[in-house]
């Protein structure tokens, strides 16, 4: 196709999307062209809305779940919006593609006694990887950061004194995260220990492999991995899920909506709203339980 990179950097450097997202949209671009055996030299005007129905018809034969079509067909919407936008095409042909229904799932989390589990009882290792470890679990669980934004942890984005992180969020939007004074005692530690294996290393990035190196996502992917399967049975246990649970937990304590809004640095609310299903979830819970008539 021969937009396909344009489109690539337009999303990358004037979108500002995450290396993670534009990733996705390329997998996702690439698997329809190679459907249609599209190369760099044809043309995106010969692409039309029988093609892509086409293809969406054999995403959902073959086994694809509806989000992971709706998703890809989102990203073909995209790409033919941004030709518009170049004056490639005249219209989109994506634009009357009906993107399947898909149910709403709550966001799966962790308890507050399991993580206290975690967090208190179990031994994560004396050495530096072990205690890096801990560290970033408490730090996912803390804050509610993604996981993009902890690997880009920088030493400097730490202020001690007025005990906040600062994080780099998606579209390069920055956000300020308060922590406590227990979590700040935690990360000083992890310092002094990261000074003692790395002599000399006292700036850049927050979080190191053993080896030194700036930490990648699925060592951080693993770490979490790992741990939360020692306290949890979930079928999902990455660090989205200790993003899920800080938010629900938060909200289950009173926390305002629009605080954890900017705490996680959603864009909208209604990014956020998905939290209160849980919080309702857990209401019925209660009334079921303690409710005479229940």
């Amino acid at each position: 196709m021969r937009h396909f990179g344009d489109f690539l950097q337009y999303i990358q450097f004037v979108k500002h999307y995450s290396p993670h997202t534009v990733l996705s949209y390329r997998k996702d671009l690439e698997q329809f062209f190679s459907f249609y055996s599209l190369d760099a030299g044809s043309a995106e005007s010969a692409i039309d809305s029988r093609m892509i129905r086409n293809w969406m018809a054999h995403l959902m034969e073959t086994g694809s779940s509806s989000r992971t079509v709706g998703r890809k067909i989102s990203s073909l919407k995209s790409y033919f919006r941004f030709l518009q936008k170049e004056g490639v095409l005249v219209t989109n042909p994506a634009v009357r593609i009906p993107v399947p229904k898909t149910d709403k799932k709550l966001p799966v989390f962790v308890n507050e006694e399991k993580m206290d589990l975690l967090l208190d009882h179990v031994e994560f290792g004396d050495d530096y990887a072990g205690f890096r470890n801990r560290v970033m679990i408490e730090t996912f669980y803390s804050t509610g950061m993604r996981r993009a934004e902890l690997v880009n942890l920088k030493t400097g984005d730490i202020d001690f004194l007025q005990q906040t992180i600062k994080v780099l969020g998606k579209r390069n939007k920055e956000r300020l995260i308060p922590v406590d004074r227990g979590y700040c005692s935690l990360l000083q530690e992890y310092l002094s220990r990261r000074s003692a294996a790395f002599p000399g290393f006292d700036e850049g990035y927050l979080f190191l492999t053993s080896s030194g190196q700036k930490i990648y996502f699925r060592l951080v992917y693993r770490v979490v991995h790992s741990f939360l399967s020692l306290v949890t049975t979930a079928d999902k246990r990455s660090p989205h899920v200790l993003r899920h649970t800080f938010a629900t937990q938060m909200l289950n304590k009173g926390a305002d909506l629009n605080a954890i809004k900017e705490l996680l640095g959603h864009a909208n609310l209604s990014a956020t709203e998905i939290y209160t299903h849980n919080t309702f979830e857990k209401l019925k819970s209660v009334y079921k339980q303690a409710h005479p008539r229940a």
